[in-house]
């Protein structure tokens, strides 16, 4: 007993190569459990359906790292969407519609971080509220009908660039961006010391407010991307565009390594584990499992991944 828990320690001190494991657990058991797992055409479906989570995960994950949390994103991603695809039929400009998705995610995110930093409320209940709020309007907005989204979105979201989703390729620069940014950049440097220690930050000199505000305006940013390319995927923005996402996207966070209790995290991580989340579901869909199981899997590996952050913590402290 004293041997496995030993043994599980360890693999949560590297939560890279224990993530990486089971990936490649996963995927090995499927190559022998479907005959289409190793098909092109699937495998980079899977990569397709990693992309959007892992695009926000990457911001979400500063927001973890700087002991924040952001429930709404995935009510954003609907938001950013309808938002986008009416102002494009409304003006009847690409751009506009585009810019205007953008923008709705990036306001949310500032209004998320202004209601942290400036009117003092926990996040986790602020932004419990604004993903109530962003999904109402949504939904006022539209009546509940989904809106045509097409143009440079549509590309993005379903396009291929030599048999390669954009969305895919998207991902990976932006993945590559992001972790140049947390751990070369002074801004990223301040983001991992707040999380782990506010007071000596602020001694320190370390304007707390200003990062916190740019860490959630970075994720609502994030977020409205992944809401066009979503859109753009179906050609269509569905004001419940979105929905559960919040979950797959702080799976992979929690799976990739990001402590829940902020100042450690990383971007690699997140990617391995927005992948993981996503060969799960293909694995659902290829063994014909019910749909409903994917929920009840989604919150048992949360459960492990934070059960694992608690034994490394632990084991940090002995």
């Amino acid at each position: 007993m004293n041997q496995s828990l030993s043994f599980i320690r360890d693999l949560g001190k590297h939560r890279e190569a224990s993530v990486l494991a089971m990936l490649a657990a996963v995927a090995i058991y499927l190559s022998f459990a479907s005959d289409y797992f190793l098909e092109p055409r699937n495998l980079l479906n899977v990569g397709r359906q990693a992309s959007v989570v892992a695009i926000v995960a990457l911001g979400q994950a500063l927001v973890i790292i700087a002991r924040g949390i952001d429930l709404s994103v995935g009510s954003v991603i609907g938001l950013s969407a309808v938002v986008g695809a009416v102002l494009m039929r409304d003006t009847g400009s690409e751009t506009i519609g585009l810019v205007g998705g953008l923008a709705t995610g990036l306001a949310c995110g500032v209004v998320n971080g202004l209601l942290y930093t400036r009117f003092r409320i926990n996040p986790f209940i602020a932004t419990l509220g604004t993903l109530s709020i962003a999904r109402g309007i949504a939904l006022l907005m539209t009546g509940g009908i989904p809106v045509p989204f097409g143009g440079f979105a549509e590309f993005v979201g379903a396009g291929r660039i030599h048999n390669i989703p954009v969305s895919f390729l998207l991902m990976i620069v932006l993945a590559i961006i992001v972790h140049i940014f947390a751990v070369r950049t002074v801004t990223g440097r301040e983001i991992h010391a707040i999380g782990d220690n506010p007071k000596a930050s602020r001694l320190a000199g370390v304007n707390i407010h200003y990062i916190r505000l740019f860490v959630f305006a970075l994720c609502g940013l994030l977020a409205g991307l992944g809401g066009l390319i979503l859109a753009g995927n179906l050609a269509s923005a569905d004001p419940n565009l979105g929905m559960g996402y919040e979950l797959d996207v702080i799976a992979a966070v929690i799976l990739g390594g990001t402590a829940l209790s902020g100042g450690r995290g990383s971007i690699i991580g997140v990617i391995i584990g927005a992948l993981l989340m996503a060969l799960l579901n293909n694995a659902f869909v290829l063994l014909g499992i019910s749909a409903y199981w994917q929920v009840v899997t989604k919150g048992l590996v949360i459960i492990f991944a934070v059960g694992l952050d608690g034994l490394q913590r632990r084991g940090d402290d002995d």
